[in-house]
């Protein structure tokens, strides 16, 4: 097995762990439904649920891949107690690993395709059909999508094969700051457009009557499920770059840090797109439609629309490339530490297999378009995200929390060492009843009202539905039979 590599320094720590957190959903989600809840007051809820939904949970995470010098692959199995069965766990991590990577390669490749549209000129000129019809024939073509999606995967694993400090680190601190750089000057530019100063109003102006006309539960809930979603806990995803860290500082401070540059990153973003969406008169919708129909559009109709637009998804590459790197180097570890395999061996069978898992999003939209598993309009790649967002996540970082708390797990005072090892903000001892008892209800409020809310606005729900339901009802019972376990005699 080959020595556990360390991060070189504290920011390649901050930064590569942001670059896992901030991904496409920071850039076109949180300006829309910031703007719905009314601006400014739903920041604050947001920020609110950050602290004490998110916070603990990436603690939690840091700490028991620092703890263990593990990845997921065999985390639990070194921090749990003797005849425990913690180990079994690891499969939410490896399966949400997996068929989070099956559609978000796809999308990694969608944001270089428009990269290279922009930076040649491809959508210049066209109009608002024209443009429209650019993404339509792009989700029609497997050969062109499928081509792109691979280029993701190799780039990403290009820089995962290097190893920690000379890819991951090195590479992702640089598009990182790239990625700082661009928002900001993207977010300047938006300034200066025409009737911007009434899109930023829309954007941080606290609107309460928004609020209460919306519903204030909605909003609460909103922003509780962005603020869970948003720094992509519960698969490992984090718990990998614990592991890497060294003991020189204490975990909470590191995890604010992190999530601060995650907001930071989010509220950026609604600087760029919501002041050009009221300046041209277009609604500051959501999905897909919004990154590649609404924006092309806007960009030429700008001056200088072209540099501005290869500039975004440049941006929005390097968000999507930071995710990518990030999940990889965490099925990378989960082998590595599983197997004893090398990094070259690891990386050469998981691009082969992380190819063809891509496959079935990318024939989702074109020859496999009748397969609707999620309803009418639905795809594959809303069944995978399904899984991974309302399923493997939420769970996942119930496992996370309980394993971290309860005495037949490690333990909140082995958790609490920990955690609290090194220099800095220390995690409080009087939270323990509360990540106990009332974090992982949160948790399962989340989990249930992401089926509500999939399912219950089409009136009925489908087959894939209730299999994912049952299925995850089953795992549920599984994870209580070893959260209410006794812990076993050696």
């Amino acid at each position: 097995m080959e020595k556990r590599e360390k991060f070189a320094s504290r920011l390649g720590f901050i930064l590569v762990s942001a670059g896992c957190a901030v991904g496409i959903g920071n850039v076109w989600k949180f300006p829309y439904i910031c703007g719905m809840y009314g601006g400014a007051a739903f920041i604050v809820l947001y920020l609110i649920f950050l602290l004490i939904l998110g916070l603990p949970i990436l603690v939690c995470e840091f700490s028991v891949g620092r703890g263990s010098q593990m990845g997921m692959g065999r985390a639990f199995e070194k921090l749990e107690p003797k005849g425990t069965k913690w180990h079994n766990l690891k499969w939410i991590s490896i399966l949400g690993s997996y068929l989070l990577m099956m559609f978000y390669t796809m999308v990694g490749g969608w944001m270089l395709y428009y990269a290279y549209m922009e930076m040649t000129g491809k959508l210049s000129g066209l109009d608002q059909e024209g443009v429209s019809q650019a993404f339509s024939n792009m989700l029609s073509q497997p050969g062109t999508m499928s081509l792109w999606t691979f280029i993701a995967i190799i780039v990403s694993f290009g820089i995962c094969i290097l190893g920690l400090k000379n890819g991951v680190e090195k590479i992702t601190k640089i598009m990182m700051s790239l990625l700082i750089v661009l928002m900001l000057a993207l977010a300047v530019h938006s300034f200066t457009l025409p009737n911007a100063s009434a899109g930023i109003k829309f954007y941080l102006v606290p609107d309460f009557k928004t609020v209460v006309d919306n519903g204030l539960g909605t909003a609460v809930f909103a922003a509780m499920s962005h603020a869970f979603f948003t720094l992509s806990i519960g698969i490992g995803a984090m718990e990998i770059f614990g592991s890497y860290l060294d003991k020189k500082k204490r975990i909470t401070g590191e995890a604010i840090n992190i999530i601060l540059l995650d907001t930071f990153v989010a509220l950026t973003a609604g600087f760029i797109i919501i002041p050009a969406c009221f300046s041209f008169g277009v609604e500051p919708g959501a999905g897909p439609s919004l990154l590649f129909i609404t924006l092309p559009n806007l960009f030429n109709d700008m001056a200088g629309g072209r540099i501005w637009g290869t500039m975004f998804f440049i941006f929005m590459s390097f968000a999507a490339l930071s995710t990518l790197v990030a999940v990889f180097e965490n099925i990378i570890a989960m082998f590595m530490d599983m197997k004893g395999w090398s990094r070259k061996k690891t990386v050469g069978i998981n691009i082969v297999a992380i190819s063809v898992l891509s496959i079935p999003a990318v024939l989702g939209y074109n020859l496999l378009a009748k397969f609707q598993p999620m309803g009418p309009g639905s795809t594959i790649m809303d069944l995978e995200d399904f899984l991974v967002s309302y399923n493997l996540l939420p769970l996942g970082s119930l496992v996370f929390v309980m394993f971290c708390v309860r005495k037949n797990g490690w333990g909140f005072e082995n958790f609490l060492k920990e955690a609290n090892n090194g220099e800095g903000i220390k995690f409080p001892h009087w939270i323990r009843l509360y990540m106990q008892y009332i974090l992982p209800v949160i948790i399962i409020v989340i989990y249930i009202k992401g089926y509500y809310d999939t399912f219950a606005p089409r009136g009925t729900t489908t087959l894939a539905g209730w299999l994912c339901f049952a299925a995850a009802l089953l795992a549920v019972i599984f994870g209580i039979s070893i959260f209410t376990g006794k812990k076993k005699k050696a």
